[in-house]
């Protein structure tokens, strides 16, 4: 299996310059073979192969930078093109722009050309580069490859990706038997709440960017009554991006500690599978969509469940969760979404999210086919 590290990196001037160099030339290879497959395609109706080498000849500025970062800008490319015809909804592969506020790229590790080495880690062309190692990695992890990055604050990253060997094996229906489930438990989706689970619990979001709002706002007026291209525009625009990337810190760090509580106390979850884009877009609630980042929170779940050998159920979205009774299993098709307490005739009355929950509890358990 594979799994990553994210590290923050503090290069130095040099190390700088010669990371800005990389995006660039990274950015610049890909806009070029994409380009090329372009207008090969419209003429010939075929898709057309090309290597980063072929532009070595006549730009001699990308024998400055590590070649494996432009051979995965190649793969990228050719990823992207694939999925493409593959899958029309996808969409085509878009040129990459320099105003981009994120920048990255990936290089591999070969013959050993990376190592962590302390207080720092050694880089193809960049050398020794220091790094906060905020977590301690096992001496069994096999170092595959590196992703550097640049955030709209300024600040540099690392992620690392790791191989190392399961401590469990996957289920497998003729050898190996499901992993025993003694706990589940249902969550559903609260827009203020994040979730609420079937036992009643709530861990009473903070929804920061709510509350950052005001401030923001303030902020981006400073930013508008600046002249646009000056030394300080360009600082305010700093101040704004790092007061942003603060804020999904906060929620990255909150929804990491509640899925953590979450795996440890249970050994499977039932969810729904939900579109939270089309969600946020039909009922005009991007805002608090996002604010909650109910997906990212999915995804913290599933990996954690996955690595203890523990499993998420995602159920139906079609499933009437909200419109079922927990207790007679009555469907109330008349229930509008300003009904916040589910009655029933058999005497149920119960919070709306938490009979929803549930009820997602008990079609996971279906699901799963325990008793």
């Amino acid at each position: 299996m594979n799994t990553a590290f994210k590290f923050r990196i503090y290069p130095n001037a040099e190390q700088r310059t010669l990371i800005a160099k990389t995006f660039g030339c990274v950015r610049f290879v890909y806009n070029k073979m994409l380009g090329e497959k372009i207008e090969h395609y419209n003429n010939t109706n075929e898709s057309l192969l090309v290597t980063p080498a072929k532009y070595k000849s006549e730009f001699p500025f990308l024998k400055e930078v590590d070649s494996l970062a432009l051979a995965n800008a190649q793969m990228n490319l050719e990823t992207a093109y694939r999925n493409f015809f593959r899958d029309k909804s996808i969409g085509f592969p878009k040129f990459k722009c320099k105003k981009d506020d994120r920048k990255s790229y990936t290089t591999n590790c070969v013959r050993n050309n990376i190592s962590i080495e302390g207080k720092y880690i050694r880089l193809p062309k960049l050398d020794k580069v220091r790094v906060k190692q905020h977590r301690h990695i096992p001496e069994n992890y096999k170092l595959k490859s590196v992703t550097i990055s640049q955030s709209a604050s300024g600040k540099y990253y690392i992620s690392v990706l790791f191989e190392y060997e399961a401590h469990f094996k996957e289920k497998c229906k003729d050898t190996v038997q499901p992993k025993p489930i003694h706990s589940v438990i249902g969550l559903d989706f609260s827009m203020s709440e994040l979730y609420i689970s079937s036992e009643g619990e709530k861990p009473n979001f903070p929804r920061y960017y709510r509350c950052a709002l005001k401030k923001l706002a303030r902020m981006q007026r400073t930013l508008c009554k600046m002249q646009k291209g000056s030394n300080n525009y360009y600082k305010q625009r700093r101040r704004i991006a790092r007061f942003h990337e603060h804020i999904a810190n906060q929620r990255r760090d909150f929804l990491h500690k509640q899925s953590r509580q979450i795996t440890n106390a249970y050994d499977c979850v039932g969810i729904e599978d939900l579109n939270m884009r089309a969600m946020s877009q039909a009922l005009n609630f991007g805002k608090s969509v996002a604010d909650n980042g109910w997906g990212m929170f999915t995804q913290m779940l599933k990996y954690k469940l996955n690595e203890q050998g523990k499993q998420l159920i995602k159920v139906n979205k079609w499933f009437p969760s909200s419109k079922t009774c927990s207790m007679c299993g009555f469907i109330k098709r008349e229930l509008s979404l300003s009904e916040r307490t589910y009655i029933c005739d058999c005497g149920n009355i119960l919070d709306r999210d938490k009979n929803a929950a549930i009820n997602i509890k008990n079609e996971a358990i279906r699901m799963l086919g325990i008793v």
